[in-house]
């Protein structure tokens, strides 16, 4: 009872905060320290709940590593103008006839590239969105393709923290994660591009007031050396180098490009890294092109942080054993996709973020996983399929709520055309499934032989 009442206020004091506005990680800290007191209630001392906590904490160091490299390389593609670049072609060579399809396969691209969500949707997402309000469309439409392909690359990009996080969780190959969430995404991908492509041509477009272009190629120096900094980036993930040396590599060429092309001092390329890229206030792109910073991903590693830790605590304290006890039932390889994808949205529901969707879900599947002799890359592929991309289509959750916000869109108007988000899950469940019928219908014949 305890435990569901700690639940419950925490819930309410998260949706509270996301309802006023206020960032996600003081509620998170408050639901912490209650759930501390439940430990504590429960007879486990100070020391334990400190320890229980500092190894769940422990896990998301790793990520924690990455957030520094997101950051700064963040802010410094803008500075450099790669992601100004990535635009600017992208606008020139985009038909708008089929401005729903290209905002899809941009953002794909773009949050590939970047493994962030958040960073593809504050960027070319806000860009593409300022194009669509100047037309008649459908801007559900148009925000729904942007925030799924956001989450196309956030979920399978080696920079993305979400699939760093998954590999650490679950002791996995980052890259061989890679490869699995690819194969898996293939179908739901084209599928996905289909859909949009019918959108398309049902809602063609023209653009009456847009001179995006021509005010990035008025600001920056445009060619294709400044997008050496996205190419290495896609180049060392084809060769799986480390994710963290590649991402260094691509930040120091980044910073070589915004001092020598764009004319910007090395004491300014070292403020964009640490405290983020802003434009004078009187050009007109300062409201796009704006932010990234290692100083900017001190809340996301403050989430993250506390979200390992409270998982440290469930862990250590057996808080959740009968939910865990109901998901042990699970005796198909169905079934365990199946109540993954349950437990992943009640939790993305109750802990409004990402991360701990991923974390709780991971946490209560993890035995179920084990006893039905399932490895730890099908739970990396299961979560990946299920936490990572279904967080998003929850409006009050982070992952929803902060793309919306950032373009000024509806917080449920996005939510039927961001059709790759459930295409994915929806898939990878039909074909588990029909992969169980084949074995138990393969076992069957080979016992009626047998006999």
């Amino acid at each position: 009872m305890d435990v569901i009442l700690g639940m419950a206020v925490t819930f309410f004091v998260i949706v509270l905060s996301i309802y006023k506005g206020i960032f996600i990680g003081y509620p998170l800290i408050f639901g912490f320290f209650v759930f501390c007191f439940i430990s504590i209630k429960r007879g486990f001392s100070l020391k334990d709940i400190i320890n229980m906590s500092f190894d769940g904490g422990k896990k998301s160091l790793v990520v924690l590593k990455i957030f520094v490299l997101i950051g700064a390389i963040t802010g410094i593609w803008m500075a450099s103008g790669t992601v100004p670049s990535i635009i600017y072609y992208g606008i020139k060579y985009m038909n708008p006839n089929f401005f729903i399809l290209y905002s899809f396969i941009i953002s794909c691209i773009i949050s590939l590239l970047l493994g962030s969500a958040l960073a593809t949707v504050s960027t070319v997402g806000v860009a593409l969105i300022l194009m669509a309000k100047s037309t008649n469309i459908n801007i559900n439409i148009v925000a729904g393709a942007i925030i799924a392909g956001a989450y196309f690359g956030d979920r399978c990009s080696p920079m993305a923290s979400s699939a760093n996080l998954v590999a650490n969780l679950t002791k996995t190959n980052l890259y061989i994660n890679i490869q699995n969430m690819i194969k898996t995404s293939i179908f739901p991908l084209i599928l996905s591009i289909a859909i949009y492509f019918i959108f398309s041509l049902q809602k063609p477009i023209s653009f009456t007031q847009n001179n995006l272009s021509q005010q990035i190629a008025e600001t920056y120096k445009i060619n294709i050396i400044v997008l050496m900094p996205a190419i290495i980036i896609l180049i060392f993930s084809l060769f799986k180098v480390d994710v963290k040396l590649s991402m260094f590599i691509s930040i120091l060429t980044a910073s070589s490009i915004a001092i020598i092309f764009q004319q910007y001092s090395i004491k300014e390329v070292l403020t964009f890294l640490v405290l983020g890229f802003k434009l004078n206030p009187s050009n007109p792109l300062n409201i796009i092109l704006k932010g990234g910073g290692i100083i900017s991903m001190w809340k996301a590693a403050l989430v993250v942080f506390i979200s390992c830790a409270l998982s440290g605590i469930f862990s250590g304290t057996n808080m959740f054993k009968s939910i865990e006890d109901i998901l042990l039932k699970a005796k198909s390889r169905y079934t365990l996709f199946l109540y993954t994808g349950i437990t992943s949205i009640i939790t993305a529901a109750f802990g409004c973020n990402q991360s701990i969707a991923i974390i709780l879900t991971q946490h209560l599947m993890n035995k179920s996983y084990e006893n039905n002799e399932v490895d730890n890359y099908q739970l990396a592929l299961d979560l990946e399929n299920t936490a990572v991309v279904l967080a998003a289509l929850i409006p009050w959750n982070i992952a929803a709520f902060v793309p919306t916000t950032a373009m000024k869109v509806s917080s449920t108007g996005f939510i039927p055309y961001a059709v790759y988000l459930y295409l994915l899950p929806l898939f990878n469940l039909i074909k588990i499934f029909i992969n169980d019928i084949k074995c138990n219908r393969f076992l069957q014949d080979g016992y009626e032989f047998r006999n």
